[in-house]
């Protein structure tokens, strides 16, 4: 068996040459082009003309790891806001509707004020203040066009128009014909010159509402939350991105503009934009569009570090439900020369049906439904975290899957991995990485990230560079390194007790 799973690995190498050499992976290096504007915003272009298709990815260097004491969810709730519209596009009237929006504000106030006073809140005045702020959240909705800027995308072809928020960033991207290069130039660059927050109190309850079904009613979402933050201490790692009830009840619409206008400046913004272009067109436009927002001060930098855990941490969450349990080891950022070997070890570990965690827990000693491994819970611009974790099978308990777990990892520790197991382990890496660059949003996210997180999208075409690199030693090493007692951190939920 091991002379065929040999060979068919080399196969697999043979027949990635062409597909190589197919898409000019070995030549894209050279084919970005970098536009940077005056202002400080950096547009990456790639031309593809397979169809006439263009796919636009806009990073924000920005998400919940930005966030201050008390403020948690302001970046997540941002990024629904930023789908609301702008001065022309989602509005009636916008003088109106900016004068019913301080009625909102003003009536938001006056019940956060009572709010506050906690035990000594006056209960009918409170439902008083709060029926006169819905009235006026009503009121201010009849000068909205609801949803009017995915409406006018869709209309004019765009597909895959959707979001997302991390605790290193915020994605906005979507597709369009490529006739419609200008329009997405004028719609996208509006957004983040002249947001206005409209239906602010109304999204923020929808934030509040996804909160409840992915948190707090989701014993998983209400593990993982609470695992996260035993494991962090200081860092803002620790707290949750969708933020946590007590912060978002009194979140203010200004607070919101505030964090826009801190982090949503040019110079933490990247524009990737690939397929069917010229680029001297985009280029030309990009000036005219893009070269209208001015740029931003500089803000300051996350400067928290997370210190060294002095001892193992474990907790129990309590709910009836299936028993779920998480290991979770301190690691470094995507900066360090250890993170594609600790990229490679979620491949031996816990990624798929040939993992050992599956083969050990799942397929020979049948103690668990499923297994995995994350490498980075975090994108990992600072220190993250190395997570396993184990769904124990009926009739067997969290305990016996965590016995078997460390089992697994120390073997990895002190026995090195075969020559055929480290070659299969690259090949995957190689193909996964290649896949990635295959359609253009794909390579467009890429090239994004890349900028963002080195200031320099080239390093994008060194990731096989780094997986070549890789030697059973350095597994050793590394496992050595990081995956010890004291640098643990472990999770799980159990029944309550009768």
């Amino acid at each position: 068996m091991k002379r065929i799973s040999t060979l068919l690995t080399i196969i697999l190498i043979f027949m990635m040459v062409p597909y190589l050499l197919s898409q000019g992976y070995l030549n894209l290096e050279q084919k970005v082009i970098r536009h940077t504007l005056p202002n400080g915003l950096r547009i990456l272009l790639l031309e593809r003309h397979a169809a006439p298709v263009i796919s636009f990815v806009t990073w924000a260097n920005v998400g919940a790891a930005n966030e201050v004491t008390g403020m948690t969810g302001i970046a997540h709730l941002f990024e629904h806001m930023a789908f609301k519209g702008t001065k022309t596009i989602g509005t009636k009237n916008i003088e109106k509707e900016m004068e019913a929006m301080a009625k909102e504000d003003e009536t938001f106030e006056a019940w956060l004020a009572e709010y506050r006073k906690g035990a000594m809140a006056d209960s009918i005045k409170l439902a008083q203040l709060k029926a006169d702020h819905q009235e006026a959240v009503d009121a201010a909705r009849e000068f909205v066009v609801s949803n009017e800027l995915g409406e006018v995308i869709e209309i004019e072809g765009g597909r895959g128009l959707n979001a997302g928020t991390g605790y290193d960033a915020t994605l906005y991207f979507y597709n369009l014909p490529s006739n419609k290069l200008e329009l997405w130039m004028s719609l996208e660059s509006d957004r983040f010159l002249n947001p206005v927050l409209r239906e602010f109190f109304t999204e923020k309850e929808v934030v509040m509402e996804e909160r409840r079904m992915r948190t707090e009613s989701n014993p998983t979402g209400k593990l993982i939350e609470e695992f996260i933050a035993a494991a962090y201490k200081a860092h803002p790692y620790g707290e949750p991105i969708v933020g946590h009830m007590s912060d978002l009840i009194p979140l203010r619409r200004e607070e919101a503009n505030r964090f826009f206008k801190t982090h949503y400046t040019p110079q933490n913004l990247v524009v990737a934009i690939v397929g069917d272009i010229q680029p001297a067109e985009v280029t030309d436009l990009a000036d005219t569009y893009w070269g209208r927002i001015p740029r931003g001060s500089e803000r300051e930098p996350v400067d928290t570090v997370e210190p060294p855990q002095l001892g193992q941490k474990r907790i129990e969450v309590e709910d009836q439900a299936q028993p779920l349990i998480l290991i979770g080891y301190h690691r470094p950022d995507v900066y360090h020369k250890d993170s594609a070997v600790l990229d490679a070890i979620t491949d031996i570990v816990g990624q798929g049906r040939t993992s050992r965690l599956y083969k050990n827990l799942v397929k020979e000693k049948k103690i668990a439904l499923a297994t995995g491994a994350i490498s980075g819970w975090t994108m990992g611009k600072y220190p993250g975290l190395f997570l396993f974790y184990a769904f124990p099978a009926q009739g067997h308990a969290v305990e016996e899957c965590e016995a078997s777990m460390y089992e697994v990892i120390e073997r990895l520790k002190n026995e090195p991995i075969s020559e055929e197991e480290l070659t299969a382990v690259k090949t995957r890496a190689k193909v996964n990485f290649l896949e990635g660059l295959d359609s253009n949003q794909g390579l467009a996210m890429q090239l994004a990230w890349a900028e963002t997180f080195f200031n320099d999208y080239q390093e994008l075409f060194h990731e096989v560079e780094k997986i070549e690199a890789i030697t059973a030693e350095d597994i050793q090493r590394v496992m050595k390194t990081y995956f010890k007692k004291k640098n643990r951190t472990v999770g799980m939920s159990v029944s309550p007790e009768a």
